[in-house]
């Protein structure tokens, strides 16, 4: 655990003695993504595609430009890798390939890097050039390469799964970093990877993901990747609940994983996939997410807060989105702490992109869990 003296020491955290066993827990873990059962993953992606064709109409509406643009209602109307990956496995999963293939088309076009498969991380309408920055985001990637696999499977058409398999093999070979004996996912290829210190986002770390990408483009680091990010969410949790901060740093010399330098110490907007990502693979015992679960059912609370800093113990003054509501149903069914049956919202018009998107993954990770 980390020697800040605000990391609690939770028994239910402390790490396997042998990295197999993790191994072989990630390989066993159940998950739709793997595809080692087809009939039943197709079952599966049908069962998503009746659960999210509803929601998916409307974020199709407000959401997505004719051209194949997501845009970021919360964020001036920017696009992101993020959301392009959203939108094309939320097309993906619904049966809509026209939506799919317009979503994937404008990616293409407009994002990808010159050098190689990865995209650009952001798409500025009204700057010039609209994309003034070619770093990537890993987690857009993850998404992009997932949905064309999804995708794939669900079309039988070759060439997008060609196109997975190329985008995860350049994600290894650009944003895979080995320190000290443990495989890190950077969040972007360029900008993290310091002097003295690596910086990571866990929230990028989207484990159904990593296991599909690992059945097309075969690497031992995928199973690498998923063991040590896995053991550094276990390790890395802070403050009074001990939450996942959005952003953390490992010291490249000596010493445990800590709150990045630089951003707000906060489990707040990206931090809250985290729990939502871990639950989808299977592993809904980790301490992240009963972590997760403890601060936002906290009876203290006049209402689920937005976020909760890490230092300080101090929460937001305004409440959680619905899509951080619908994770906390979809989480408190999978762990069996709810009282009743599961019940998701669906995106309203008060619900901006980020918002909807979450209650749209929550959808799709409650069908792969059989929820």
């Amino acid at each position: 655990m980390p020697d800040n003296p605000s990391a609690p020491c939770d028994p239910t955290g402390e790490l396997p003695a042998d990295r197999r066993s993790l191994l072989a827990a990630c390989a066993g873990a159940a998950a739709f993504t793997l595809g080692a059962r087809p009939r039943q993953a197709q079952a599966q992606s049908d069962a998503a595609g009746a659960s999210l064709a509803p929601s998916w109409r409307a974020y199709r509406a407000r959401f997505l430009t004719p051209d194949g643009r997501v845009i970021d209602t919360g964020n001036q109307n920017v696009s992101h890798s993020e959301g392009q990956g959203f939108g094309m496995i939320f097309a993906a999963r619904s049966g809509d390939r026209e939506a799919f293939e317009r979503i994937w088309n404008w990616t293409r076009r407009s994002l990808r890097r010159p050098r190689d498969t990865l995209h650009a991380w952001r798409y500025r309408p009204m700057a010039q050039p609209p994309v003034d920055d070619l770093n990537n985001a890993t987690d857009g990637d993850l998404y992009i390469a997932w949905a064309l696999a999804i995708a794939a499977e669900r079309w039988s058409v070759v060439v997008w799964r060609q196109q997975a398999a190329s985008i995860a093999r350049e994600i290894l070979r650009n944003c895979v970093r080995d320190l000290r004996g443990r495989t890190l996912l950077l969040p972007g290829a360029d900008g993290f990877d310091h002097a003295d210190r690596i910086v990571i986002n866990p929230s990028y770390y989207v484990f159904p993901a990593l296991r599909q990408l690992a059945a097309i483009a075969p690497d031992p680091l995928w199973q690498r990747l998923e063991a040590d990010g896995l053991a550094l969410l276990r390790e890395a949790r802070f403050g009074r609940w001990g939450l996942t901060p959005d952003w953390l740093e490992l010291p490249k010399s000596a010493g445990e994983a800590r709150i990045a330098a630089g951003w707000p110490p906060r489990f707040s907007f990206d931090a809250v996939r985290t729990p939502l990502l871990l639950a989808w693979a299977g592993q809904v015992t980790a301490p992240s997410v009963s972590a997760s679960l403890r601060f936002w059912l906290d009876g203290t609370h006049a209402r689920v807060p937005a976020w909760a800093d890490l230092q300080t113990n101090a929460v937001a003054d305004f409440a959680a989105s619905n899509g951080v509501i619908a994770i906390v149903r979809l989480l408190t069914a999978a762990t069996g702490a709810a009282r009743s049956g599961l019940v998701l919202p669906a995106p309203s018009r008060e619900d901006d992109y980020y918002a909807s998107s979450l209650i749209l993954l929550s959808h799709a990770a409650a069908a792969d869990l059989n929820m």
